[in-house]
């Protein structure tokens, strides 16, 4: 049975090479970093993995090398959406192959569906294919905004355990934990505005940021489980200015090069993405001081 599902889940960026490979040995460090910090789970070619830009076969090769590298040792949720639904279901059914403990989908983007197209969409790959699956509402990068109600009606797949919500709007907050937190386990996606979604009863954080501070991301979301406020408070005062900067440019470069100043990758990112300005790594080494990490 796979382990609870909650807490810090890091989007954990794909390391490269110069020449765009995936450089493998700094992944194994990247996870055994994270473990050792107390990230309570990692998500694998998310967005913020570069899914968009690495090809089928490269990102099935990334979410089992991470499955197989991590053991058991957290859970390991791959990033299986496509805006194809027949793509999405090969690609959850193979992750499942692969050793993935659960699977995260985003909404189809770019086609604009009405609310009957990911409901179709999400039930069919739930349908088909048995692993825990979580759904992924991210508007601002999709074009397609799933509604409550539409995720109330998935929430009764036994399949469908999870939404990572990531709209911002405090009012879908509360309208989906009103709806559907019996179901399902509600997943902030939105780093600047996870203390407020956590203390509304969220059950954690799919998070950018976890990249280059888990213990802190970790942290936080313990103090915030066991009513802590006090101290999740502080924690957020730290971390809140590496929120805003790793996002001043795309969120994955911002955090690629705070993960650089640890050593622990390159800033190797894959066009259309290109290197961050010099002022964006003022903003991120200030930020990361501030928080006392460097």
């Amino acid at each position: 049975m796979m382990q609870v599902l909650n807490g810090s889940l890091v989007a954990l960026v794909t390391p490269m090479f110069p020449n765009g490979d995936v450089d493998y040995k700094s992944l194994e460090k990247l996870i055994d970093w994270h473990i050792s910090e107390g990230t309570n789970g990692i998500v694998s070619v998310g967005t913020t993995g570069e899914s968009a830009t690495l090809n089928f076969k490269e990102h099935l090769e990334v979410i089992g090398f991470t499955s197989k590298y991590v053991n058991k040792r957290i859970p390991v949720v791959a990033g299986s959406g496509a805006n194809s639904t027949s793509e999405a279901i090969e690609l959850t059914r193979k992750s499942k192959e692969l050793g993935a403990d659960a699977c995260l989908l985003v909404t189809p983007y770019y086609n604009k569906p009405t609310q009957n197209g990911p409901y179709y969409h999400y039930k069919k790959i739930a349908d088909e294919v048995n692993i825990p699956q979580i759904l992924y509402n991210v508007p601002g990068r999709t074009s397609v905004d799933m509604l409550p109600d539409t995720v109330y009606k998935l929430s009764n797949h036994p399949n469908i355990i999870g939404i990572k919500e990531a709209s911002g709007d405090i009012k879908r907050s509360r309208e989906l934990l009103d709806k559907c937190s019996e179901n399902l386990s509600i997943f902030t996606g939105d780093d600047k505005t996870s203390m407020r979604d956590i203390l509304l009863g969220f059950s954690g954080n799919i998070s950018v940021t976890a990249n280059v501070a888990p213990r802190l991301c970790a942290q936080f979301q313990q103090a915030t489980l066991k009513g802590d406020f006090a101290t999740a408070l502080k924690i957020t005062d730290k971390l809140m200015p590496l929120h805003q900067a790793i996002f001043t440019e795309p969120g994955l470069c911002g955090a690629k090069y705070g993960l650089s100043l640890l050593g622990l990758c390159s800033t190797e990112v894959r066009a259309p993405l290109t290197q961050i300005h010099r002022e964006t790594k003022t903003k991120i080494r200030d930020a990361m001081k501030f928080a006392g990490i460097l």
